[in-house]
């Protein structure tokens, strides 16, 4: 049995950074993607320890509902 942990690499991290009116933001599915979890899982998993969070990960942290995504 093998019991590597797979790192993520900083160049991933970078790619799904993206730059919003000055404040630097990831998408919820990107983060739930570093993970290798499904974003409603992440979500869940904030709502159920918010104080485990700082205070503004929520806004940094943010999902767009299904009209407003473009690939």
């Amino acid at each position: 049995m093998n019991n590597k942990t797979s790192l993520i690499q900083p160049e991933q991290i970078e790619q799904v950074i993206l730059l919003i009116r000055g404040q630097r933001v990831m998408l919820d599915r990107d983060l739930a993607a570093l993970y290798g979890i499904e974003t409603k899982n992440l979500n869940k998993a904030v709502q159920r320890n918010l104080e485990r969070f700082p205070p503004d990960f929520m806004s940094a942290c943010f999902s767009l509902p299904p009209t407003k995504q473009r690939l």
